[in-house]
């Protein structure tokens, strides 16, 4: 199959700036205080991968679909990711405080090596599924129709962010408000949104 590097990089802005201030970032922070950081990255970028595979896969499978009701359908799937991270911007900072508080205590604080990538993986696995960047991964696939490079694109941005939550997280905080992440991220969805209606109109090619 083949790769579109336009695409990859599409994709990772997208899925980047969606992810960063989401709970699943916060989370990944707090388990990284209380683990070495690195196992849990490795814990979390693999629930990461498998969840990106699952919306890949949910994706392709909807893009097999008449093609105008499916096109529609990743317009209205942007446009609600859009939406939703608008009106979610106000309250970022409170959510921010409330996952920390939910994930504060998870997992024995004695856990080592594979047991921490186990915990972090059974978290970040559980706590994802239905989440905004999954769905917006699966619409990414009826946009563009390249699941490979839909998938490189969304895996590498999860496991940068992660990444950043592990090792990074708490600085970053301290220096970009997540309200602010959450309007960049819910600005580019509509601009997704409105680039999608232009091809349903015809106005931008396939």
């Amino acid at each position: 199959m083949e790769l579109h590097l336009l695409t990859v990089a599409i994709v990772f802005a997208a899925i980047f700036v969606v992810e960063l201030p989401d709970k699943t970032f916060i989370a990944t922070l707090v388990l990284a205080t209380r683990f070495r950081p690195l196992f849990v990255w490795i814990g979390v970028s693999l629930a990461f991968l498998v969840q990106t595979a699952v919306a890949v896969t949910v994706g392709g499978l909807l893009a097999q679909l008449p093609k105008q009701p499916v096109e529609i359908f990743a317009a209205v799937m942007f446009v609600i990711g859009g939406v939703i991270l608008l009106r979610g911007a106000g309250n970022a900072d409170e959510e921010e405080r409330e996952t920390e508080e939910e994930f504060a205590h998870k997992g024995p604080p004695s856990a080592l090596g594979l047991r921490v990538i186990l915990v972090s993986f059974t978290v970040l696995f559980l706590a994802e599924w239905g989440d905004l960047s999954q769905l917006l991964t699966a619409s990414m696939v009826l946009r563009f129709h390249q699941p490979v490079s839909v998938f490189l694109g969304a895996s590498l941005a999860l496991v940068a962010v992660s990444g950043l939550g592990a090792l990074l997280g708490r600085a970053l905080l301290t220096r970009v408000r997540l309200s602010t992440i959450r309007r960049v991220g819910g600005g580019l969805c509509l601009v997704l949104a409105l680039l999608s209606v232009l091809q349903i109109l015809g106005v931008l090619g396939a």
